[in-house]
């Protein structure tokens, strides 16, 4: 069929997949809602399973340029900065060797930038709200336009316009938890320990996930996260709050992470979701991939990499001889068996992940620490798994 592939949304799940779909021949037109490309967020963390599949498309190299390798992964505690627990990332390059990619903390908007670059022209259509999508592979836009494809992909993000159409009482469900963000100069968080890594700070109902980002590392990304308020009042998005707030909630902890969280003004508050597990990914000519189908909390940081992962998979099965002549049904099938039960997985251990860092002190918090010395397993388990080693192309 020569009818373009239509992705909803140019976020990074859909970007991924019009670059996977585009180096296998197969012709994408991304429909944005936004007239320019801007990521909500301050920054990602990108692990090997992540990158391996940005690797093949050749954009490794230019994603290095513009990112900060953390040195290692650590966990603390809340009142001091004793280690818990350390393990070499990028300072002794054992984990690029063994997992075949580096670990790297990138803005968002590099991110974007580099994943946009490498579109072709005209790939992407700014300014394109969809208002209607009809699992016959019709999307209309506030337009009027109607622009049809042989495949719609919903790549929208969490509150997916595109989901109703494959589930329409699917909906995602706020955890009870929230968070502050904020990008901080290494140069003003002196009293912060080893600000190359990244680093999990775990303390009684809050904690706090920060890494570092861009080229010399000169930067950091800060994620805190606190229970509440519950229920949410606010709309779906960011909401703002009382000034002080994210000061009071880490008032006692250790100096470095205070003067961190409050070395630039108090950002708004996200609300966090987790969508419950969806029986069905597709109808008709309509696919989900990402946040639209398996948001999760971002404790395992994770979110954008399994994007990435599905985004390979499903390019790989839509490039095959007779996918988009009437073999979708099936390619949606097996896309949904080989994705549901790791992102299932991931999703239940981010969600269950959260109790765990917002452990009050005892004996608890003890095993939990105890535990956490076994964490290579974990790493292997999310990092080391190569998503594409049932739908890779056999060499000729």
């Amino acid at each position: 069929m020569d009818e373009s592939v239509v992705i909803v949304g140019a976020g990074i799940g859909g970007l991924s997949l019009a670059l996977s779909l585009h180096a296998r021949g197969v012709r994408v037109t991304v429909l944005e809602r936004a007239a320019e490309l801007r990521e909500v967020g301050a920054a990602v963390a990108l692990s090997a399973n992540g990158l391996r599949p940005l690797d093949e498309l050749g954009l490794l190299g230019e994603l290095e340029k513009v990112s900060a390798q953390p040195t290692a992964l650590i966990h603390r505690g809340w009142r001091d900065d004793e280690r818990v627990t350390a393990f070499p990332v990028g300072s002794d390059g054992s984990y690029r060797r063994r997992f075949g990619a580096p670990y790297l903390g990138i803005h968002r908007a590099e991110f974007q930038r580099v994943l946009a670059g490498a579109c072709p022209a005209g790939m992407v259509r700014l300014g394109c709200e969809v208002t209607a999508v009809d699992p016959d592979g019709t999307v209309t836009l506030a337009s009027g336009e109607r622009v049809r494809g042989p495949v719609v992909v919903g790549a929208d993000g969490v509150h997916s316009r595109v989901r109703s159409v494959v589930d329409p009482a699917a909906r995602p469900r706020y955890t009870g938890t929230s968070a502050f963000r904020g990008i901080v100069d290494v140069a003003d968080a002196p009293l912060l320990p080893d600000p190359g890594a990244i680093q999990f700070w775990m303390g009684p109902d809050a904690h706090v996930l920060h890494y570092a980002i861009g080229p010399h590392a000169e930067q950091i990304n800060f994620f805190a996260v606190l229970e509440g308020p519950d229920p949410w009042t606010g709309e779906t998005g960011p909401t703002d709050t009382d000034p002080g707030t994210l000061a009071r909630a880490f008032d006692g902890w250790s100096p470095g992470v205070v003067q961190m969280l409050t070395a630039v003004p108090q950002s708004p508050r996200w609300p966090l979701y987790t969508l419950p597990p969806m029986t069905r990914w597709s109808r008709g000519r309509v696919v989900l991939l990402g946040d639209a189908v398996h948001t999760m909390l971002p404790h395992h940081v994770q979110g954008a990499n399994q994007s990435i992962e599905d985004a390979a998979v499903l390019a790989d099965l839509l490039a095959a001889p007779g996918a988009l002549d009437g073999g979708h049904t099936a390619v949606f099938d097996r896309y949904q068996r080989l994705r549901r039960a790791r992102t299932r997985s991931i999703q239940r251990s981010s969600l269950v992940t959260s109790g765990l860092l917002h452990l009050p002190d005892g004996p608890a918090a003890d095993a939990r620490n105890a535990g956490l010395t076994g964490l290579d397993p974990w790493l292997t388990w999310i990092h080391g798994v190569d998503a594409r080693a049932d739908t890779r192309p056999v060499p000729a």
